[in-house]
This record gives C-alpha cells, structure tokens and sequence, in this order.
C-alpha cells in the first residue's frame, strides 16, 4: 500500500463529496437530476466535456498503446479532436434545442413511437455499459497498485463511490466533479510534461527521437502492413470520429447548457483542450518506453495500462507516481458518474415513464427509478468489468465509439438533416447498426483469435454504412406512412436551427 496515494486518493475524494453535497442543496428535481437545470454555462460545459472525455481509455490507454505498439498508437489519439471539431459544426446546437433529458428525446422531438425510443434507450445502454466497464477495469488496476487492495474490491468501492455521486448530486455534482477533475488532470498533465522536456534538454519531441535512437525508426513511424492492417486503422479512426458524436452521455453534456450559443462554445472549448491533451499522449507513451521499459510496463499489466503512471514515477519518484494515479482514480470517478447519469436517463426517462407508463408517472416516481437505474447499471458494468480487467483500456473504448458510431449517431444526425427519414426507418438504422457492430466485433480476432470470422477488431468500417444504409433502405420502404411520423420536418429544423432576431 503506497500511504501516499492514499491520503491524495482520500483528500480528492473528499473535494468531491463535498461537491456533491453543495448540489444537493440546489434541488432534487428531475431537472437538475438528468440536466442541471439546464443553466451550465459554455466555459463550465467544456471543462465537464473535457472531464468526461479526458477518462481511463484515453490517459491510461493511449499511452500504454504507444508505449507497447508505437506509432500505431498514434491513431487512438487523434480523433478525438476531430471528433469534437465535427461535433461543433454538425450536432452541438440542434442536439442542444430538440433534446429534453436524453438523446431519444430529440429523435422524439421528430417521431412519435414507443418502439424507436424502446431501441433508443438500449443502444444507450449497450454502449454505456461497454465505457463504464472501461472506466471500471482502469480504476481496478490503479487501486491494487495503490492501495493494496483486491481488484473484485477495489471495483465495488468505485461503484458505490459513483452510486453516491449520481444519487446525491445528479448532473449538478456531475458537472462539478468534472470541472473540478478536468483541471487537476490537466494541472498534472501538464507537469509531466514540463518535467519529461526538462529530461530531454528542452525538447518536447526528445522522447521521440530517443525510441527511434534505441528501438529503430519502425516505433516511430506508420507500420508498412499489408491491406488488412491499413483498413483496420481506417476502421478504427471512422469509429473514433463519428462515434464521439453518439456516446450518450457526452450528448447528454449539451442538454445541460443555457442554449444554442452556449453548446457551440462549449464544443469549442473542449475541442482545444483535447488538441494540447492528446498531442502529448503519444510523448508520455515513448518517454515510457524509453524510462519505464516494456517488460515492466507487461509485467504490471499485459495491455499497458498502467504505462502512465510508471512514467510519472521515473519522473518524479513515489510523490509523482501517487499524485499521478491518484488523479486518474478519481478522473475515472466523474467519467462514471456522466455514465450512469445517461444510463439511468434512458432506464427511467425513456424505458419505465415513456414506453412502459406512456409519461403517466410523477416527477418524483420518476427520480426515484432513476437513481435505483443508476445502482443496477453499476453492478452490471462492475460485472463486466471482472470479465475484462486483462483487455486493453484503449481497445475497449474504441469498441464503445464503433457501436455509438454505428447506432446513435446514423439516427441522430439523419433525424437532424435528412427530410426523407421516417420513423421506421430511424428504428431500422439503430437495430441494424446495433446488431452489426456487436455481432462483428463477437466474431473478430479479439474474440475468437485465430479463428475468427471477421478480420477486423474495431468494426466501424462496416457498421457504420451498415446503420446509414438501413436507415436509407427502411424510410425508402415506408415514406408513404406519414400518419406515423411527429411533427413536420420544417418546423423541426426550425427549432434545431432558430434563426436569431435582429436588434
């Protein structure tokens, strides 16, 4: 047991139960619960952006990936920015205007029909559950190396700690927990790399240079694969970039805001954060290779993740190390509370009140569902999370971007601009991606190994058109069933895309 790290780990948590316990006091109500109110402003929503993004997969993963993959690793790293720069042009505002507490809401905004909010909600959930796993199996690894204690254990705690959180707090506490995480990561951050370039004589790119100079120019250059290895790279970077824009509870982040404006900066705002963060990743990652090792980073954990903080130990001795992991425990503790927030949304909001009450259930019935949603889908995810505690944080969160990618995001923005959509269509577009990107990646090599049957690991190249085209096929077959849709398509995109009054 490093004592160290525990007294930090205790300290940083106790910020955030005292964080929790002041959005307690704002209200109780569903709005605050599911969205704040709806009163966060553009600078705070993108420091929670960040908080919720800047998680277990991409600190932990990316730099492990480097450090034991090389320049491959490069690729997990630079979507995200993109990601967000799509985010800000395509979906930001008109998610923002059309939407209430979930992401079904606003394809509800636009179809009526339990069903689609029904296959709604459960994509929400798959995919949920997939980044909590994540959040879970990172924080597991860093409680044993910190705190002594067994990984089943370590996990359990986790999960009540973030049960607290979201019961308590609701998006309230959320938000200031990630606020608050966003900044202390980015503070220790940024002092890893201050100190890694005083090491290289003041070069930020020395770490580079010096695993090229001990393991050959392949680490730091793009492998010469064959076919099969440059699509599962373009399959990879697809699931990334477009699959950010269906994680449910990053959506759920631009229902919190004021309005449209607020949304766009929020988007903005984050977009940078995660240009500076993720340039520094694949830097962290050879600097680990280099200093750390790879036999030790294997021998901690097989995937690399525990990478980063072995690097911050070599750069500042134990002090370093535990306020590094420290850190990410509790980075990890607000990225699960964003998750189970949207996972109990679409169990109570969408799931019990909608589909099974038809909207006859009392605010605070519905509350109360919610955050009992919120303790179930914890002990699902801590589940799963004992079943892949050997996988690669990395590999997992990219899985998690190809089923959004495949599901949530087809129907989103196709509710948004394409006028021909219908309701059945949206549902074939979830359903088809849905079983698409999870039947493919249970019949992959990381599945099956050697015996697979589908040759990539991340399946986005083809679940992806998979979603689109049976959208497209389905509202072809049924345009002519009107009677079925919502409200008109011009007066959707009218209040997606008001148009601002002239002074």
């Amino acid at each position: 047991m490093n004592t160290t790290a525990v007294v930090i780990v205790l300290a940083l948590v106790a910020v955030t139960l005292a964080l929790t316990a002041r959005a307690a006091r704002r209200g109780g109500d569903t709005d605050h619960h599911y969205v704040a109110g709806g009163r966060i402003g553009g600078l705070q929503n993108g420091l929670a952006l960040a908080g919720d993004q800047l998680s277990a997969a991409s600190f932990l993963g990316i730099t492990g990936a480097v450090a034991l993959t090389g320049f491959h690793g490069f690729y997990l790293a630079a979507g995200v920015p993109a990601a967000y720069l799509l985010m800000l042009v395509v979906i930001a505002e008109p998610l923002r205007n059309l939407g209430r507490y979930t992401i079904a809401d606003a394809v509800a905004a636009r179809f009526d029909g339990r069903g689609l909010r029904a296959l709604m909600a459960v994509a929400t959930l798959v995919i949920s559950l997939i980044y909590m796993m994540i959040q879970f199996v990172g924080a597991g690894l860093l409680a044993q190396v910190l705190l002594g204690v067994d990984f089943p254990v370590a996990v359990t705690l986790i999960g009540v700690l973030m049960t607290l959180y979201t019961a308590l707090g609701g998006m309230v506490g959320t938000t200031y927990i990630q606020v608050f995480k966003a900044v202390v990561l980015i503070a220790t951050v940024l002092l890893l790399f201050v100190l890694l370039t005083a090491r290289t004589g003041g070069n930020p790119i020395g770490s580079m240079q010096d695993a090229a100079h001990r393991f050959g120019d392949g680490v730091v250059t793009p492998r010469r694969g064959g076919t099969a290895e440059a699509l599962e790279t373009v399959s990879l970077t697809m699931g990334m970039v477009l699959g950010m824009m269906g994680l449910p509870h990053v959506m759920v982040r631009f229902l919190t805001v004021r309005d449209g404006r607020a949304a766009r900066d929020s988007a903005q705002i984050a977009m940078w954060i995660f240009a500076a963060f993720f340039l520094a990743l694949p830097i962290f990652g050879y600097a680990a290779l280099n200093l750390v090792g790879r036999s030790a980073i294997v021998a901690d954990n097989r995937a690399g993740n525990l990478a980063a903080p072995r690097l911050a130990g070599e750069l500042g001795g134990d002090l370093l190390f535990a306020v590094t992991a420290s850190v990410v425990m509790v980075t990890i503790l607000a990225v699960l509370a964003g998750l189970a927030i949207a996972s109990s949304g679409a169990i109570a909001h969408d799931l019990y009140t909608t589909v099974l009450k038809r909207g006859d259930v009392s605010p605070r019935r519905q509350l109360a569902v919610g955050r009992l949603a919120g303790a179930a889908v914890s002990v699902a995810a801590i589940l799963l999370a004992l079943w892949a505690r050997k996988l690669n944080v990395a590999f997992l969160g990219n899985v998690a971007f190809a089923v959004a990618a495949s599901t949530t995001t087809p129907v989103l923005v196709l509710t948004i601009y394409w006028r021909g959509l219908t309701r059945h269509g949206a549902a074939a577009g979830l359903a088809g991606g849905l079983v698409t990107s999870i039947g493919l990646v249970l019949v992959g090599p990381d599945v099956l190994g050697d015996a697979h049957l589908f040759p990539l690991s991340i399946p986005a190249l083809v679940s992806v058109p998979a979603g689109f085209l049976c959208a497209w096929a389905a509202s072809l077959a049924t345009r002519g069933r009107t009677h079925a849709e919502g409200i008109p398509y011009d007066e959707l995109a009218r209040k997606a895309f008001p148009i601002p009054a002239r002074r």
